[in-house]
Formats: C-alpha cells, sequence, structure tokens
C-alpha cells in the first residue's frame, strides 16, 4: 500500500512532469513554425496569419528571435482568463461554454466542502487510533490514520461523518439546482437569439411505410398533406449512397494531384512527370496533368454510373425522410406527437443540424435497431468484465505488500525504496491510464453500430457507456480488487464473520490508490493535453510528405474538438470520488480541486484557440452530466451507511437513511423542472419567434433553401460540378465540358423535391448562428477549386461529419 513517502514520489514526478509539458508548450507555442498547430482556430477564421510571413530573415520563418518572449511562458493563463462567457459562446459556442461550467461546479462544490472537512473530520479521524491495534492483522499506512477507518467502533465520533455528508449534500444539490437552472435559462437563450437554421423548421421520419405502387416520396408527400396541411412546406428523401460516397472519398485524392501538378506547372513552366507503378517508385513515366486529368475523368464516368444507379433503384431509396414546415411551430408539433394510429411508423423527431448527421446511419433497418442495441448491450457488459483482468492486475501492482505475505519471493525487488515508492506511487495510475487510453474509440464504434443518426448523440451513448465502465472498473474494480490484494492474507486466516468488518475499515484504505490516478490523469495529463505533441509531429510529418496546396495545409493543421465522449466520463469520475471520500477520506479533495482549478485553464485555452466544434447540440449533454453527479451523491451515502453499518455504529447509522430519499426526490424534482427544455423545443418560444418573424420579415420565403438543407451529400456535387480547368499543357473540350454540365443539371432535376429556385454554381451559403467558428467559404480561389470543393464536401458530409477545420464546412442562408 502506498505510504506518505510514496504519495511524495508520485507527486514529484507528475509536478515534475507537468512542469516539463508547460515549459514545452511555452517554448513550442512561440515559434513560427508551429504557430499554425497551437491557434488553429484563429487561422480557420481568417483572423491570423503566419508570423513566418512577416518575418524578412530565413531564421526567423522557423524559430523566434525575440528572447524576451521565452520569460513570459505562463502568460497564456491570464490570456485564457480574458474572454468572457457570452464572448465564448459567440467564438465557440453554447457545448464549449457549458463544457467549461463543469469545471466551475466542481470548484464551487468541493472548495468549501473540502475546508468543512479537513478543519472538521481530520482531526477526528486522526484522535481515534484504531489502526494502531489493527496494524498487525491489516495493512496499513500513515494516510490512513487520516480517514474514517481510524475510527474505534461504536464511538460517537461517527455523528461528524454524519453531519458532514448531510451538510454536503444540502450543499451539493443547492449548487445542483443552481447549475441546472442557469444551463437551461442559456439553452433557451442560445436558441432564441439565433437566426433561422435548418432543424428548425425540419423533423426526421423514419420507418414511413413501403405502399405498393407508391414511391416513398410520394408517399411522405401525401401524407404531410394530409395531416399538416397547413404547415407541411416539402421534404427531402435519404439515399442508400455508402458505396457512391466511397468513390468520392477516392475522387477527392485525384482532384487534390491534379491541383498540386497544375500548381507546380505554373510555377515552373515545365510539364510535370511521374510514375504510375506502385507509389510512383517504378513503372512508365507519363505526363502528370494529362493522366490525372484522364484518371478523374474515367472517375467520373464511373461515379456517373453509380449515381444514376441509386437514382433509379427503389431498393436504395430508404424509408427515411427530412420533412421541412414553413414555421418552428409546425416542427415542433410534429416532432412532438404520434402521428399514426400505429405507433411502430411514422416515428417522429427534431432533425439534428445538418453537419450533426451520421449519414451511414440511416441506411440501417428500423427493425434491426432494437437487435442491434440488444447485441451491444451484451458486448458492454462483457468489454466490463474482460477488462476486470488489467484493472486486477494494476492493482497488484499498487498493493506490493499483500502480495508479499502470500508470494515472500518477491521482497528482493519490492525492498528497493526508490522501485517500491515508484511501482506503487506512480506506476498503477499510469498503467490504469493506459488500459483506458483506447476504449472510447471502441465505445464510439459500438454505439455506431446501435444505429442512432446524429454525431452528437453517438458521443453522448459512448460517453454513457463509458462512465458506467469506470463506475464498475475504476471505482468498484479498484476498490474490491485492491481490497482482496491488500489483506489477502487477513482473509485466509480470519472467522468468515469477520470479513465485513475487514472490508469495511479497508475501502477508505483505497483513497491513496486513487490520488496517485488523479496526479497522473489530472496533473500531468492534463498539461500534455496543451502540448498538443500528436498533432504537432503529425502537422509537420504531413508538411514534410503530403502537404501540396494550401487546403492541404489547412487540412493537415487539424485542430481537433472536445472530445465530449472522453472527458465527460471522466470529469464524471472525478465528481464520484470527490463525492465519496469528502466523508471517508477526506485528504483527496485538495488534489481534486487542483485538477478541476488545472483542467478549466488548459481547456479554456484549447476552446478560445485551438479546438473547432464538429457541432452544436446547445448543451444536449447536461441532463446527463446532472443524473450521475446525483448518482455519485447516492454512492456516497450507501458506502457511508455500510462503513458504519461495518463499525456497529447503530445509534447513528439509521440517521442516514432519509439522506437517499431526499436526493432522490431532489432529482426527480429537477428532472421534471428542467430536463423538458434539453428534449424538445418548447412551443411558446416556437410560436414567439414565428410571430415576430412574420412581422419583421412578411415577404420571407424559406422553401428553396429548407428543400436544400437536408440535401444528401452526394447531390451536392450536382450543383457545384463544373469543368476541369485547362493548362498550357492540357486543355478539356468546351463542347464535352458543356454537355457535362448539361447532363448533371438534368440530373439534378430528378431529384430535386419541391424546389423550384437554383443556386449558382458555386453558392456561398451562410449559417444564422452567432458562433464566429462557422466560417463561410467561397470555392473561386484555387485551381479546380469548384470540382474539389464539391467532391471533398460530399466525401465530409458523408463520412461522419462536416469537417471543421477543412473548407468542406459550409453555412446555410434562409434569406
Amino acid at each position: 500500500m502506498a505510504t506518505l513517502q510514496d504519495i511524495g514520489v508520485s507527486a514529484l514526478i507528475n509536478l515534475f512532469g507537468a512542469f516539463l509539458f508547460l515549459i514545452a508548450f511555452a517554448v513550442l507555442r512561440i515559434q513560427p513554425i508551429n504557430d499554425r498547430v497551437y491557434f488553429p482556430k484563429w487561422y480557420l477564421s481568417g483572423e491570423r496569419n503566419s508570423p513566418r510571413r512577416s518575418d524578412g530573415t530565413l531564421v526567423g520563418k522557423f524559430v523566434n528571435l525575440n528572447y524576451k518572449t521565452y520569460f513570459t511562458f505562463l502568460n497564456w493563463m491570464p490570456q485564457a482568463m480574458k474572454m468572457s462567457e457570452s464572448e465564448i459562446i459567440r467564438h465557440a459556442g453554447l457545448d464549449s461554454a457549458i463544457f467549461l461550467r463543469i469545471y466551475t461546479l466542481g470548484l464551487k462544490i468541493f472548495g468549501p466542502v473540502m475546508v468543512l472537512a479537513l478543519v472538521v473530520l481530520v482531526p477526528v479521524n486522526v484522535s481515534s487510533g484504531t489502526l494502531f491495534f489493527l496494524k498487525k492483522e491489516l495493512v496499513v499506512s500513515n494516510i490512513d490514520k487520516l480517514s474514517i477507518s481510524n475510527v474505534q467502533p461504536k464511538s460517537s465520533k461517527f455523528f461528524f461523518h454524519i453531519g458532514v455528508e448531510y451538510l454536503f449534500t444540502f450543499w451539493a444539490c443547492f449548487m445542483l439546482y443552481r447549475e441546472y437552472n442557469n444551463v437551461a435559462i442559456m439553452r433557451l437563450q442560445y436558441l432564441a437569439s439565433q437566426r433561422r437554421r435548418p432543424e428548425q423548421f425540419t423533423v426526421v421520419v423514419r420507418n414511413v411505410p413501403d405502399i405498393p405502387g407508391h414511391s416513398i416520396p410520394d408517399t411522405v408527400d401525401q401524407f404531410f398533406k394530409t395531416n399538416h396541411p397547413e404547415h407541411y412546406l416539402c421534404h427531402q428523401a435519404v439515399y442508400n449512397a455508402n458505396k457512391f460516397a466511397k468513390l468520392v472519398k477516392q475522387r477527392a485524392k485525384l482532384q487534390r494531384w491534379f491541383d498540386y501538378y497544375v500548381l507546380k506547372h505554373q510555377r515552373s513552366q515545365k510539364n510535370p512527370t511521374c510514375k504510375i507503378g506502385f507509389l510512383g517508385l517504378w513503372g512508365k513515366r507519363v505526363d502528370s496533368i494529362e493522366y490525372y486529368k484522364q484518371q478523374i475523368k474515367e472517375f467520373d464516368h464511373n461515379m456517373s454510373l453509380e449515381r444514376q444507379k441509386v437514382l433509379k433503384d427503389s431498393k436504395l431509396m430508404l424509408p427515411v425522410a427530412f420533412v421541412s414546415f414553413d414555421s418552428r411551430w409546425g416542427a415542433a408539433v410534429c416532432a412532438q406527437t404520434q402521428q399514426s394510429k400505429n405507433p411502430t411508423l411514422w416515428l417522429t423527431s427534431s432533425a439534428p443540424e445538418p453537419r450533426d448527421i451520421y449519414w451511414k446511419n440511416l441506411a440501417i433497418p428500423f427493425i434491426s435497431l432494437t437487435i442491434r442495441k440488444l447485441v451491444i448491450g451484451i458486448s458492454v457488459f462483457a468489454l466490463v468484465f474482460f477488462y476486470m483482468i488489467p484493472i486486477a492486475f494494476v492493482q497488484s501492482l499498487a498493493n506490493l505488500e499483500g502480495l508479499e505475505r502470500v508470494a515472500p519471493f518477491l521482497r528482493p525487488v519490492t525492498r528497493l525504496d526508490f522501485i517500491k515508492s515508484f511501482l506503487q506511487g506512480f506506476l498503477p495510475g499510469l498503467a490504469l491510464k493506459i488500459f483506458l487510453w483506447i476504449l472510447p474509440t471502441i465505445l464510439l464504434v459500438m454505439s455506431k453500430i446501435e444505429g442512432y443518426i446524429a454525431i452528437s448523440t453517438l458521443e453522448r451513448r459512448a460517453a454513457a457507456k463509458y462512465y458506467y465502465f469506470m463506475l464498475v472498473n475504476v471505482f468498484l474494480g479498484s476498490i474490491i480488487a485492491g481490497t482482496a490484494f491488500e489483506q489477502l492474507d487477513s482473509f485466509l486466516h480470519q472467522s468468515p464473520t469477520q470479513i465485513p468488518r475487514t472490508i469495511g475499515v479497508s475501502i477508505p484504505m483505497k483513497a491513496t490508490f486513487f490520488i496517485t490516478y488523479i496526479m497522473v490523469d489530472g496533473w500531468a495529463g492534463i498539461a500534455g493535453e496543451i502540448l498538443r505533441l500528436k498533432p504537432l509531429v503529425i502537422f509537420h510529418l504531413k508538411n514534410m510528405f503530403i502537404v501540396k496546396t494550401e487546403e492541404d495545409r489547412v487540412r493537415a493543421m487539424d485542430p481537433g474538438f472536445v472530445d465530449f465522449k472522453e472527458t465527460i466520463p471522466s470529469l464524471q469520475l472525478y465528481f464520484l470520488l470527490g463525492i465519496v471520500y469528502t466523508a471517508v477520506t477526506p485528504i483527496l479533495l485538495p488534489f481534486i480541486l487542483i485538477f478541476f482549478a488545472f483542467a478549466y485553464l488548459v481547456y479554456r485555452h484549447q476552446i478560445i484557440n485551438v479546438y473547432n466544434q464538429q457541432y452544436e447540440s446547445c448543451g444536449a449533454f447536461w441532463p446527463h452530466v446532472h443524473g450521475r453527479i446525483i448518482a455519485s451523491l447516492l454512492i456516497s451515502q450507501l458506502l457511508l451507511m455500510g462503513l458504519l453499518t461495518s463499525k456497529e455504529a447503530a445509534d447513528s447509522t439509521p440517521l442516514l437513511i432519509i439522506l437517499p430519499i431526499l436526493t432522490l426526490s431532489f432529482h426527480k424534482y429537477c428532472k421534471h423542472r428542467f430536463e423538458p427544455a434539453f428534449r424538445q423545443y418548447p412551443l411558446e418560444e416556437a410560436m414567439a419567434k414565428d410571430k415576430l418573424e412574420k412581422e419583421t420579415e412578411p415577404e420571407l420565403n424559406i422553401k428553396a433553401d429548407l428543400a436544400d438543407a437536408y440535401l444528401h451529400p452526394i447531390f451536392h456535387s450536382f450543383e457545384k460540378e463544373v469543368p476541369l480547368p485547362s493548362s498550357s499543357s492540357s486543355s478539356s473540350s468546351s463542347s464535352s465540358s458543356s454537355s457535362e454540365a448539361k447532363t448533371h443539371q438534368e440530373e439534378t432535376a430528378e431529384v430535386r423535391v419541391d424546389k423550384y429556385e437554383t443556386h449558382s454554381s458555386s453558392p456561398v451559403i451562410e449559417l444564422g448562428t452567432p458562433s464566429h467558428h462557422h466560417q463561410v467559404y467561397n470555392y473561386a480561389t484555387s485551381p479546380s477549386s469548384h470540382y474539389a470543393s464539391a467532391y471533398e464536401q460530399s466525401s465530409s458530409q458523408y463520412e461522419y461529419h462536416y469537417n471543421t477545420h477543412q473548407y468542406e464546412e459550409h453555412e446555410y442562408r434562409y434569406n
């Protein structure tokens, strides 16, 4: 078991590691060559230019020669605090602002409680001395003397722990209520302040019935004209175009090579050549522009055939549609009501915003969704218990003394003080972090298999799975496995009636392991987050080997985004640890507070300068955060009741029975009071916005733009596709180009639904949101940029989301 010395060694290692990360970050971020890695968000918004262009010296383009900037390595902290919350909402969106409020909530909850617990409970625990008499039969350390385990059985001092638990529960519930109320108000205000957005007027309809002799579009059109005659506007059919999406992706790669060789020709005035063998290492040498031009033409022919197949094959038209209304009120009513007497048909829900759609899952038959969820549920259950094996191994590292009593051959290794401190104080937390590293990706894949159609929903489901995993394995698994390893000798040689007492005494002792985990993950791990070592290395590797055009360089920046599916469950684990150990081992609270404060600063900096969120859910994840903090309170109360029972505190334990009832009642009240605002768009708000809009813009007609808002990605290329650009070495035939364009226009006319107005070939589309991070791009600035943008957007839309750091992100205009 980790001692005070082991904790000190771990703290020293992690503080030193965090300090090194911060120093490295401070030096790397001011180098001109790394500017795009540490400030990509400002490049995407067009508000920052590369410092390499402004410095005339060759060395100055790569290295910062201003020595004064090296002494201000911590100035990023006050800079991160300058931007107000309202500015963050405009700059990065509401999701980012609410995410930061989780950290401030942790500070508000645990700050005052830490002072109370350290002043009241630590002296009470230390003065008891029970563990002094049990140290021969149990493995104990000096830290355990600060916990409730050190209090004698049947002691009246347990009233202090119960009192602190009551005060903490009331304080936590008070802060949770205030925060839930504030977040709900922020969400409604954000929705009310937004300009027209497609999801406000649109619902997604699933399980459209197959009526013989009628196509899906005809069935949808007839149904909504009959049942929503006053507000139904138009709809957009959905196609199973998975194969076409792969062709789009491959076509975009060919287009990038073509752009590269055109630029190369323009700079050198020479015809570039390449070998057509494997990776261009061998084979016949050909004219690069002509070769890729021919490849693109052949590819376009194959794509045209596949496109026609999608349009004409009725089996590829899915029983799903995006239905738009002429008012927000009409869309809200449709989304919140049952459409058919058969509750399994015509299922409606509010549509996600266009860039939040996971197009692949729209092709999943509705009937298979229940089966998929059952299979994934069983798989998650098996995964949770499979991971018990490495968790138990990690705990064996943390409890060497317990193993020594059963396996004396380990003593020569563990007797070396530094190795012992390293193994017990640092390695367990690091090993657990490594085991958890790949898990969020696995859980996200499982959520995709379940069939959810919105990326935000996929991430929330993956986050729920990750939380349950951490609750069972990291928290309960560490306690159970750790207690078994610590007290293995005691378990083997004592009476079975004494095992509950031993467990009751031992559970609080696991605070030492969680302290080491907090330092590894919450201190050094967060410092590593701001360093962005992986994106830095990848950016420079891409610059050396892959980047050919300016679009490639923008793509290589990879600003990333706050990974909600991993960060929020991790945050909830910290809340769980702090809440459970407040009345049990309060010495853990200072480590928790340091994490919340440091992580708040780091993520504030990252959200302002780096991250570019891929979607906006308007804080839809907050009810899950609130619910799991409530669950942590219940676990804390039940655990304390179990501990007091093992301590034979029959006089004081019954006082805790009322606490879980009060906590559940509070949660039920908050669920009914606030959660509906996160599930449905209030009809009152929808009607108010519709009335205001009619008064200010009486001639508004949004039908044409709504018909295109949820147009399947494969059809975006129809609008924007233009002939390949000519070059001095090769030029395309004008007659063939015009005929191709005519064919594309004819195909476009076939798939348009309720659309009577066409756009130009290169529109600038605007999304009505106050966030600055949604940029407007025009594609008329680079060779064959129309062609590239059409297919690149199709690919990124169809793949998981609109990639906000590329030129494929668009916004939608309704006026």
